[in-house]
C-alpha cells in the first residue's frame, strides 16, 4: 500500500503549502503543481496500472478523497485572501467622519450683475419700476423716435450693427412706415426700452431699463463692442431739471459714496434738451487732480437731460401737459470707476483670479 501512503503524505504537503501561501499567484502555483496535468497528483495516479488490480478500487478512492480535500483547501484559501483583501481595502477607504470636509467652491454673481441690480435697488427704492426689451431693435425705435435725424452720424453702418434691412412686417409702430423704416439693427443703446414704455403707458412714468447694447467698436482699455447701460426715464407733470439733478446726485452718492460731489456740464443730445454730461469727483485724489482723472478731479459717469418734446409727440404724448428727464450710463464704466479698475477688458475675460475679487 505505498501509493496510499504517498496519497496521504501529499495531502500533508498541499495542506502546508496552500496555507502558506501568501498571495492568489502563490496559490495557484501550488494548484499547479499539485493538481495539474504535471501535477503530483497526477503523477501518482498514472502509477495505477503497477499495483495489483484487486487494489485499483482503494487507490482510486484514496485519490479522489485526496483531489477533493485539496481543491476543497484552495476554495477556502482563495476565499480567504478575498476576505484579507476587501477588509483592507475598506481600512484603506474608511472615511473619518470626524475630520473637516472639503468645502466647495461656491460661485457668484459676476460684478456687472451685481451693479446691475445695486443700481435696480437705488431706484426702486425712490419708487421706480425696472423695463426691459428687445436687444434687437427697430432703427425707429433706436433712433427716429428718440429724434436721431436721418443723416445723424450714430445710424451708419461704421457704428451700428444692422441686422436686417427693409424686411417686411418687422415695424412695430406706424409712423416707422412713413419714414420707411423697417431695418432691424442690435440696439446701441436701451433708450429704445423708454419709447416701447412711453408707447405702451401713460405718465406718470418712473423706470430704468438695464441691458446689453451693441456697437462696432474696437475693445480697448475704455471701449468695448458689446456692454451693459442703464437708463432712465421720467414722464409726469411739473418735472423740472431740478428733479433730474436731485434724482442723480441721490444715485451718485448711493454708488460711490456720499463724499462724492458732482458737476453738471452742458451737452447735446438729440433726444433731451437741455443736455448735460454729469462729472463725479474723483475717488483717488479727492477732486485734488491725478493722473486717473487727468489731473482734473474729475471723471465724466453719465449723460442726461431733459425729455426733448420731439421725443415725448412721437410717443404720442402732449408735451403741454408733460414733461420729463432721462439719462444713461455704462455699467462697465460705473464698475470700472468705483472700483479703479484700469481696463475694461479685465470684466471680460473670464479671469476668476480677478472676478474672485468681487
Amino acid at each position: 500500500m505505498s501509493l496510499i501512503e504517498d496519497l496521504e503524505q501529499l495531502e500533508v504537503r498541499a495542506r502546508e503549502r496552500i496555507a502558506s501561501a501568501a498571495t492568489q499567484d502563490k496559490l495557484e502555483e501550488a494548484r499547479v503543481a499539485l493538481l495539474g496535468r504535471k501535477g503530483e497528483l497526477t503523477g501518482l495516479m498514472r502509477m495505477m496500472g503497477k499495483i495489483a488490480p484487486e487494489e485499483r478500487p482503494q487507490v482510486g478512492r484514496r485519490a479522489n478523497e485526496v483531489r477533493a480535500a485539496v481543491e476543497s483547501l484552495l476554495g477556502e484559501r482563495i476565499d480567504e485572501m478575498r476576505r484579507e483583501a476587501q477588509k483592507h481595502r475598506l481600512a484603506a477607504e474608511a472615511i473619518d467622519v470626524t475630520l473637516p470636509g472639503v468645502r466647495p467652491l461656491i460661485g457668484h454673481q459676476h460684478l456687472i450683475s451685481q451693479i446691475i441690480e445695486e443700481i435696480e435697488d437705488v431706484f426702486c427704492g425712490i419708487g421706480y419700476t425696472v423695463e426691459s426689451g428687445p436687444q434687437v431693435e427697430t432703427s425707429y425705435n433706436n433712433f427716429t423716435a428718440l429724434n436721431a435725424p436721418m443723416d445723424h452720424p450714430s445710424r451708419s453702418a461704421r457704428d451700428t450693427f444692422y441686422v436686417v434691412d427693409n424686411a417686411p412686417g418687422t415695424v412695430d409702430h406706424p409712423e416707422a412706415h412713413a419714414h420707411g423704416e423697417s431695418d432691424l439693427l442690435l440696439r446701441t443703446q436701451t433708450s429704445g426700452v423708454q419709447i416701447r414704455t412711453m408707447l405702451s403707458q401713460r405718465p406718470p412714468i418712473y423706470m430704468v431699463a438695464p441691458g446689453r447694447v451693441f456697437r462696432p467698436d474696437t475693445a480697448d482699455a475704455s471701449h468695448l463692442p458689446q456692454f451693459n447701460q442703464v437708463e432712465g426715464l421720467v414722464v409726469d407733470h411739473g418735472i423740472t431739471f431740478g428733479d433730474l439733478k436731485g434724482t442723480l446726485d441721490h444715485f451718485v452718492r448711493a454708488m460711490f459714496g456720499e463724499d462724492r460731489r458732482t458737476r453738471y456740464r452742458p451737452h447735446f443730445f438729440p433726444f433731451t434738451e437741455p443736455s448735460c454730461e454729469i462729472d463725479v469727483s474723483c475717488g483717488v485724489c479727492h477732486g485734488e487732480g491725478c493722473s486717473f482723472c487727468k489731473h482734473s478731479g474729475w471723471i465724466e459717469i453719465l449723460g442726461a437731460g431733459m425729455v426733448d418734446p420731439n421725443v415725448l409727440v412721437n410717443c404720442g404724448i402732449d408735451p403741454e401737459e408733460y414733461s420729463g428727464f432721462a439719462f444713461g450710463a455704462g455699467v462697465e464704466r460705473i464698475a470700472a470707476l468705483r472700483y479703479d479698475l484700469p481696463d475694461l477688458r479685465a470684466l471680460m475675460t473670464g479671469d476668476m483670479r480677478f472676478l474672485a475679487q468681487f
